[in-house]
């Protein structure tokens, strides 16, 4: 399992303190530093069953700079929104946990987290 975070998020540190707490086995990538490619984007996006805008954090500076409020939710602009997530890693949501199962969760709650373990 592995865990994507920005150590300065609240959410990510509770997720970590959780995976702790259960016994759970991951690693962590802080993506801010270890910038996920366009690729591995993609791959996550299609684990978490998810579109890019679905885990883009709209209110971010960046977001607001590049506007991203008005860019178009369509299959033909999937590519544009993974470049910018690619570009600018701070709007990607957090934390993310890929499974070993092959899956992904948004790991917001305690939940989500507890159902990535759950994932193995």
């Amino acid at each position: 399992m592995e865990i994507w975070i920005n150590p300065a998020c609240s959410k990510c540190r509770s997720a970590l303190g959780l995976l702790d707490e259960e016994g759970a086995q991951y690693t962590v990538r802080r993506y801010l530093e270890d910038v996920p490619s366009e690729d591995e984007i993609r791959v996550v996006l299609e684990r978490l069953g998810l579109a890019p805008w679905d885990i883009t954090r709209t209110q971010e500076p960046e977001a607001k700079a590049l506007e991203l409020a008005g860019w178009p939710r369509t299959d033909e602009s999937r590519d544009r929104w993974i470049a910018a997530l690619a570009s600018h890693p701070r709007l990607i949501q957090r934390p993310i946990i890929t499974a070993d199962d092959g899956t992904a969760v948004v790991a917001r709650t305690d939940e989500a987290v507890r159902d990535a373990i759950g994932r193995g």
